[in-house]
């Protein structure tokens, strides 16, 4: 025998990954895959987009001179005071689409064929929750230029306007992880639609979006203040240079940036951690 043939081949093993390593990797790998169905089922995305168009259109024209806003009725400055607020509320009911996702991916045993192999367990929320924040961040863009062209401004330079599009994103995946929660809770993609919208309504409504807390009865604006949502909406129309900032003494109100952040990473700590908790007592 030559040599070449006595000597051992040697083969290297590959490197096993760490454990955040290892969740990342495996949350990007299942958000193409979520990427991936979006775009094969387009009319999802379209009927996404064409809901906040219309409440743009419809908020703008049918409102505009009738809610007033720095103690004048002006169509053209409800409109930039409103846009702040859709926004807000266009992240958030993307929510509904999220729990629907994964109350379908329950119900068709998509997550038993994830549960055979050797992947992360909380990647497969995380992977579908950056998905769904890739679409949010779509469909913010188309409602920016429908704001433009309804007469929405910005005055306060593209650093602050990228800083407000970032807390809003922040917010959408924030709440993205509550529609994991509901369709991880329900038995059908029916029942997470509906349970991811009802509650979605009065954290909408009862905030600054669509109109000054201070007009509210004066049991609801402290409801209204410490809202979530509603500190994004200030946060945004600070950034944005949008008028209607309120001037209530609550502190989300007074310091809204900083509310923002804070509510929706506490959103994400709790919530994630319930999601993910839930989806191992599931599949266990």
């Amino acid at each position: 025998m030559s040599a070449a043939t006595d000597t051992p081949q040697l083969t290297l093993a590959p490197r096993p990954r760490g454990g955040v390593t290892q969740s990342a990797h495996d949350s990007l790998v299942v958000a193409k895959r979520n990427l991936r169905r979006m775009m094969r089922i387009p009319e999802v995305v379209i009927f996404g987009l064409v809901q906040p168009i219309m409440f743009v259109v419809l908020f703008s024209y049918v409102f505009g001179g009738s809610v007033a806003v720095g103690g004048s009725l002006s169509p053209n400055g409800y409109r930039n005071f409103l846009m702040a607020g859709i926004f807000a509320q266009t992240v958030t009911f993307a929510t509904a689409g999220a729990g629907a996702g994964i109350a379908d991916d329950m119900s068709k045993g998509l997550i038993d064929r994830f549960r055979s192999l050797p992947m992360s367990r909380g990647a497969v929320l995380t992977g579908r929750t950056l998905a769904d924040s890739v679409q949010t961040a779509l469909t913010v863009v188309v409602l920016a230029c429908v704001g433009l062209l309804v007469g929405w401004r910005i005055h306060n330079g593209v650093p602050r306007m990228f800083g407000a599009f970032a807390l809003l994103l922040l917010l959408g995946y924030a709440f993205s992880w509550i529609g994991a929660l509901i369709g991880l809770s329900v038995r059908s993609p029916e029942a997470a639609t509906s349970g991811g919208l009802i509650w979605l309504f009065p954290v909408t409504f009862v905030s600054n979006a669509f109109v000054d807390s201070s007009q509210m009865p004066g049991w609801l604006q402290p409801v209204a203040d410490w809202n979530p949502f509603s500190a994004t909406v200030q946060a945004c129309r600070v950034l944005f240079g949008n008028p209607g900032v309120s001037q209530s003494d609550a502190w989300p109100m007074q310091h809204p940036v900083w509310a923002s952040l804070i509510w929706s990473v506490i959103i994400i700590a709790v919530f994630r951690t319930w999601a993910v908790h839930k989806y191992r007592s599931a599949t266990a």
